[in-house]
């Protein structure tokens, strides 16, 4: 090395001891920031803890409110100052802005696991909300699985689908309505030309919290679950969306559990519509448990059209399928809504419930029972019964 090549190195190593030294003085962060791409899964839930409802990312055992996170991380990374929304459907509609942010949040303590913070909670001890409260719309989807189709059509002519257990109790056979469901045509289906059958639930009277009780109304003894894989609609509203883009409008995955009433109760005896009256059987109130999570899309553990799903009454297996069985996939279903009617981010789409449900056993649900429903990577949600008089007073 030459005299001069020394003293430029000299120099230089001089200036960039110099710049180290003032960085340090200055609080500029030295090294780069936490990525902005999604290498950590996280999971996001609404949450309440200290009195307080909070929006949440769930990283294994802990659950971070992303608030306090999000400034942490912004402080110790000196990452520009950005605000969090306080509530889940606000999120999903700042998705596109937001979610570089929250890879960062993700990836920092990934690195970092978040010990002793204000912001950081175990899972388990918190009380666990419906991820939104509440959608714009909550649409879902009936008989869409075949299993399921076949086995309510031999339930509707009187007979169980499923032996059931011996101890359980059996409700008598409801009337079969006139113009009634026509199981066989299940085998017939072209998803490709044929239209699924799709129903609202009214998301503020049926939607409730994970582990909130379902109170069965004296007198109303078909009360049945219906475990589903529950798709949530991302940032941009849906309308007329094609079927080869229609994933491109899904934010996220969570479970939802269809509660229905199986005719326990017939409200007049003569209709000018012959059949099912949709509404006394699937909108009655706290129908709807949701959650306990969403899982963004792009942190599902595999392609969501082929996901197990179990439901278990009193821990007994009853349904047990895969989301692959699905007679219109979930492209289907939002290509067939949005040719009908806007989504909008947050809003909700059931996607049916697969074979073994108390109609097809003829074994319903009673004070007591406890109903887990799981999907592959979200969770399990988890739904005790009682009794309506055990319901407190608004």
């Amino acid at each position: 090395m030459t005299r001069s090549t020394r003293a430029r190195f000299t120099a230089a190593a001089l200036a960039l001891a110099v710049a180290i030294a003032w960085a340090g003085a200055h609080g500029v962060a030295q090294t780069p920031g936490p990525k902005t791409t999604p290498d950590t899964p996280f999971k996001l839930a609404t949450f309440e803890a200290g009195g307080q409802v909070r929006v949440g990312m769930v990283l294994g055992a802990r659950v971070l409110d992303i608030s306090g996170a999000n400034r942490h991380v912004s402080e110790r990374a000196k990452l520009a100052a950005m605000a969090m929304p306080g509530d889940m459907r606000a999120l999903i509609e700042q998705y596109a802005t937001l979610a570089p942010r929250l890879y960062q949040i993700a990836n920092f303590f990934a690195a970092t696991p978040a010990t002793n913070q204000p912001f950081a909670f175990d899972f388990a001890a918190v009380s666990v909300k419906a991820p939104i409260k509440y959608p714009w719309n909550l649409m879902a989807a009936s008989a869409n699985y075949k299993a399921h189709a076949e086995g309510m059509g031999t339930a509707g002519a009187g007979q169980p689908a499923t032996p059931a257990p011996a101890a359980a109790p059996t409700a008598p056979a409801a009337p079969a309505a006139p113009g009634g469901f026509d199981a066989s045509a299940a085998a017939r289906i072209v998803p490709d030309r044929d239209a699924p059958i799709m129903f609202a639930k009214s998301p503020r009277s049926c939607i409730i919290d994970p582990g909130e009780p379902f109170y069965i109304v004296d007198g109303r003894g078909r009360t049945d679950y219906e475990g589903e894989l529950a798709v949530i609609m991302g940032p941009r509203p849906a309308y007329r969306v094609p079927r080869e883009r229609a994933l491109d409008y899904v934010f996220g995955y969570s479970i939802m559990h269809d509660l229905s009433d199986r005719g326990s109760e017939r409200l007049r005896e003569v209709t000018m519509f012959p059949g099912a009256n949709w509404f006394d059987g699937k909108s009655i109130d706290r129908a709807a448990p949701f959650g306990p999570v969403i899982v963004p899309k792009e942190f599902m553990p595999k392609l969501p059209s082929d996901l197990r799903i179990t439901t278990k009454v009193n821990g007994r297996l009853v349904q047990d399928a895969r989301t692959s069985n699905l007679i219109w996939s979930e492209a289907h279903l939002i290509a067939y809504l949005t040719s009908r009617m806007t989504l909008y981010p947050g809003d909700v789409i059931s996607t049916g419930t697969p074979a073994g449900t108390g109609m097809e056993r003829q074994t319903f649900l009673k004070p007591g029972d406890v109903v887990e429903i799981e999907v592959e990577g979200i969770g399990v949600l988890r739904t005790p019964f009682k009794a309506l008089s055990e319901r407190p007073a608004p």
